[in-house]
């Protein structure tokens, strides 16, 4: 049998299956031929054990804990660049030189205001509407204001007018999403401040209480959005490529990459980490039992924001926020009994066997929500957060799956139907 390819054995015939290697020395059994072939299909619930495009974006070794994008080391770009840097690499596949980075932090503050009449619709969703819903629903009115004219001339190339909008408007959309929950006036952006910056300026910033720019958090709120930029082909990601390969454009297509990171099983993960800390501190603070349920098989309880569905190590990614976390927590000097109760349970159970010896670390959803709750945001506008960090992969994944026509094909899942096959009609005489 030639090194390439794999022998598959139905019925006493055997199939030749291309093997595809990747870059990173990583090998998949190419099935798109499989149903053509054999007349067979794969099962495979959850696509956990499916590869559905080839892509040049996203490096992840959950083994190893590895993740790269473009090739840097994620530790790499945390430390050296801005998120803006990070969302620029992601898009066109390079890190921009000073005139390049120049212009788009310029596009970032041109493109920032959002048409007048799209701030009316603020106005007409509930008064505790939940973030989430209303990004998602303006993301997409987005397509009706700023139709995608230039994807049209150039619809692979990386940083276009279009792109550039998205990632600046949807950041005024989340903050003026947290003023229509709260209640609060709008606070308009900013042009001599940068991306991150002017995001917590909108989001707090009050007529008659200034709020002051403390660095620290910025470039802890940088350090968290490059750190959720991307991560391979996640379930909001698939759903970007899998709507946008209906030939759905790209406000869209992100509109439902944002539905999809709404479910707490997805984006809402720092959320539940909150949550669960609530219970503990509202028990008494006894985190004993807590972390004896979670040892427990029979209980069915697990410790939120610890171990990671895809890294069998320490999430690389947790490594980095952890440190910016307890930077934030000593600068900020605040006093909250969630905080304490975070860091105390942390300490409990990096130092457990049972959890070390499970590879189950505190990963990055744990970090990040004691990080926000620090920075002032609600639980309500994590997964809001969140989908501000992912915003350039998703793009990234979508310019990618239209510039390559295998990737592009429509989406169009299989099943192995497993309901009654036949059965009979009986007629009701006196239907009418």
């Amino acid at each position: 049998m030639p090194n390439n390819t794999a022998q598959l054995t139905i019925d006493n015939i055997t199939y030749q299956l291309p093997i595809v290697e990747s870059t990173a020395g990583e090998r998949a059994i190419d099935i798109r031929g499989l149903l053509r072939e054999t007349g067979f299909i794969t099962l495979d619930s959850g696509f956990m054990n499916t590869g559905s495009c080839l892509s040049q974006i996203t490096f992840l070794d959950g083994e190893k804990g590895i993740l790269k994008y473009r090739g840097y080391d994620i530790a790499v770009l945390a430390e050296k660049c801005s998120f803006v840097e990070v969302a620029y690499l992601l898009l066109t596949g390079e890190l921009p030189n000073q005139s390049e980075l120049e212009q788009f932090q310029h596009d970032m503050t041109r493109y920032s205001l959002i048409h007048e009449d799209m701030i009316h619709f603020f106005d007409h969703f509930p008064p505790k509407a939940a973030p989430m819903s209303i990004l998602s629903s303006m993301i997409g009115t987005l397509h009706d204001f700023y139709p995608e004219m230039d994807l049209d001339q150039d619809p692979y190339g990386g940083i276009t007018t279009t792109t550039a909008r998205l990632l600046s408007k949807a950041r005024t959309i989340a903050a003026f999403s947290y003023k229509k929950n709260m209640g609060h006036p709008l606070v308009y952006p900013r042009g001599d401040i940068g991306y991150c910056a002017n995001f917590l300026h909108m989001m707090f910033d009050r007529p008659n209480l200034p709020y002051e720019l403390n660095p620290v958090l910025v470039s802890a709120l940088n350090k968290l959005l490059i750190l959720h930029a991307d991560h391979e082909q996640n379930c909001s990601t698939s759903t970007v490529r899998l709507v946008g390969s209906a030939g759905v454009r790209l406000y869209p297509s992100i509109s439902a990459g944002v539905s999809a990171l709404w479910g707490p099983l997805h984006g809402g993960a720092n959320a539940a980490v909150m949550k669960m800390l609530e219970r503990i501190l509202a028990d008494g603070k006894d985190y004993e039992k807590y972390i004896s349920m979670a040892k427990d098989p029979n209980s069915g309880y697990r410790l939120t924001g610890f171990g990671h569905r895809v890294y069998k190590t320490y999430d690389p990614r947790a490594t980095i926020i952890k440190k910016t976390c307890h930077e934030v927590l000593n600068t900020s000097k605040i006093s909250d009994p969630l905080l304490e109760v975070a860091l105390k349970l942390e300490e409990l159970v990096s130092n457990d066997e049972y959890f070390i010896e499970r590879n189950l670390y505190p990963n990055v959803d744990f970090y990040s929500g004691i990080i926000y709750r620090a920075m002032g945001i609600p639980t309500n506008m994590f997964t809001v957060m969140f989908a501000l960090g992912r915003l350039p992969g998703w793009i990234a994944h979508w310019q990618e799956m239209n510039q390559d026509k295998d990737s592009s094909r429509i989406g169009r899942p299989r099943q192995v139907y497993n309901g009654i096959v036949e059965r009979p009609f009986k007629e009701i005489v006196d239907r009418y």
